[in-house]
């Protein structure tokens, strides 16, 4: 098996590769020159260099994230590479008022909004489920909840300047391996929420894209240090993770995998053999390290 799937995932992976990304694209930077942009969970990760890349671009950029103090250095680079301006606004999701705050701000500072990239999770264990059912209510809330009120908010701004949703969720939303079971269950109600509404958008004409993220396994420093003693897989760079899923918003794209040949890989073999693949991601694991 393991000779199989070596050989197996990398002709399966350059496939989908080829699938997703031949396609010409007429993506530049100008795209998001002066757009207004909101980015959440933006202080670290993926979050903090999308609002970088965003910065370069000389978008206007509001930042959300818990942590004010590291929000304010973001917006301070943020505004050294060139942003045409950046504020922030800090604050946990599981508030049910801070997504109407964030959205006011955007509407009274701007008048509109272009694009709204929702990204921020709350904090969980890789672990055994353990029947915590609190935990699972409150990462429903942040993971889930409270993307669906700022989508909510956003809209009528988003439908007046035809603007973009990004949506950035995980393979676990679509793939459901152990140890990730409130966090896998908040990533499936995404997929199942914006990918409804999407067709809601194309049967109303309404001209707001959606874009699904399905990231595999990034050097995010919660990633890394929630994961590394279980999973032996070699992290892909947030930098990169960060552009494209920038880039599959600009290009308003129904979904971005990243990385796409890991990604890919996956969910083909899902598609096609999915015990087999359950199989081969429970033998990769270092299950001896992971905590009940």
């Amino acid at each position: 098996m393991g000779l199989l799937l070596k050989i197996l995932i990398p002709l399966l992976g350059a496939a989908l590769a080829f699938y997703f990304y031949s396609a010409p694209e007429n993506f530049n930077e100008e795209m998001l020159r002066g757009k207004r942009v909101i980015v959440t969970g933006a202080s670290s990760g993926i979050g903090e260099q999308m609002a970088y890349h965003l910065a370069r671009m000389e978008a206007h950029l509001l930042l959300t994230a818990r942590t004010e103090a590291k929000l304010q250095q973001v917006v301070e680079r943020c505004l050294e590479l060139g942003a045409a301006s950046a504020s922030y606004i800090s604050g946990s999701m599981d508030s049910p008022t801070l997504p109407e705050e964030v959205l006011r701000e955007a509407e009274n500072t701007w008048g509109g909004l272009d694009m709204l990239i929702l990204n921020h999770i709350g904090q969980s264990g890789f672990t055994y489920f353990t029947g915590d059912v609190g935990h699972v209510r409150k990462l429903m809330e942040i993971n889930f909840v409270s993307y669906v009120a700022l989508a909510t908010a956003a809209l009528p701004m988003l439908k007046e300047s035809e603007g973009s949703i990004v949506v950035v969720s995980s393979v676990a939303g679509r793939i459901a391996g152990p140890f990730t079971a409130p966090y896998s269950a908040t990533k499936f109600a995404l997929e199942g929420f914006f990918s409804s509404l999407r067709q809601e958008f194309i049967i109303d004409k309404v001209n707001v894209s959606i874009t699904l993220c399905i990231l595999g396994y990034i050097n995010t420093e919660s990633a890394v240090r929630a994961v590394s003693h279980v999973i032996p897989d070699t992290q892909a760079p947030k930098e990169e993770c960060a552009l494209e899923i920038i880039r599959a918003g600009a290009l308003r794209r129904r979904e971005v995998l990243y990385p796409p040949r890991a990604v890919g890989s996956m969910l083909l073999i899902r598609s096609v053999a999915p015990e087999f693949l359950d199989s081969i991601i429970r033998s990769s694991y270092h299950l001896e390290n992971v905590r009940r």
